[in-house]
């Protein structure tokens, strides 16, 4: 790998600690940048002050990896907003996969490390304005809780997010009156039989793992107001 203009990369995400995907990426990392950058991960699996502690307490010029598989630009904006609380923001930087990487993510992350067209500053990071356009509950009859855990994200929870509200739109059933607000969250389990989609007031888990059961359950469930028992999750 070429040199990057950084005294130190850190790479930062959950379940980079133990399991699967920790040992596939300590792997590829060591192979990539030898066993010395393995005190470059930072697992965020319980929360982020751990990041910021090594961040602090690593030299400057720094940058950070964001390697969390539900990333977006509004993470991204988050992350480089509190790195800019840090001390020496300007000379603090970020960049991510937004979730967007494949059988070689250390590969992945390490090419993104040599790219610095691709970093953004820390420092100065727009604020939120005091008002939003969407600062209001948006209409609904029921809440979709679809899990973008790290285990159902690995197993397709991404695209199938971005085809529920595409058919829920289609059908006249997004954020509407009688309709549905669909929200991702964190691990809800049980993982082994995800992705897993909960329904509430109702309190019904759902098993929903390809398109053809998106289509299925929202025509099913929610446009024609029945059960659908292949999809439900027994307790």
């Amino acid at each position: 790998m070429s040199a990057t203009p950084y005294a130190r990369v850190l790479f930062a995400g959950p379940d980079l600690g133990e399991g699967a995907f920790a040992e596939l990426f300590r792997r590829q990392l060591s192979a990539l940048r030898g066993d010395a950058a393995l005190a470059d991960l930072v697992d965020t699996s319980a929360g982020y002050d751990g990041l910021w502690q090594r961040v602090q307490q690593s030299e400057r010029p720094l940058l950070v990896i964001d390697l969390d598989p539900q990333s977006s630009s509004q993470h991204l904006d988050w992350l480089r907003s509190e790195l800019g609380k840090l001390e020496s923001p300007e000379q603090l930087f970020a960049a991510s996969l937004l979730g967007q990487y494949d059988a070689d993510p250390a590969g992945a992350a390490c090419a993104l490390a040599e790219r610095p067209e691709l970093h953004l500053a820390c420092a100065d990071v727009p604020q939120l304005p005091e008002h939003h356009a969407w600062s209001c509950i948006p209409p609904h009859a029921r809440r979709l809780l679809l899990c973008n855990g790290p285990r159902c994200t690995r197993r397709g929870a991404l695209p199938l997010w971005k085809k529920l509200r595409e058919t829920l739109k289609a059908a006249g059933k997004l954020e509407c009156e009688g309709g549905v607000h669909i929200t991702r969250t964190q691990c809800q389990f049980p993982c082994d039989d995800g992705p897993t989609a909960s329904l509430y007031p109702e309190g019904e888990w759902y098993r929903i793992r390809d398109e053809e059961e998106v289509l299925r359950w929202v025509q099913a469930r929610i446009v024609e107001e029945r059960q659908v028992p292949a999809l439900l999750m027994k307790a």
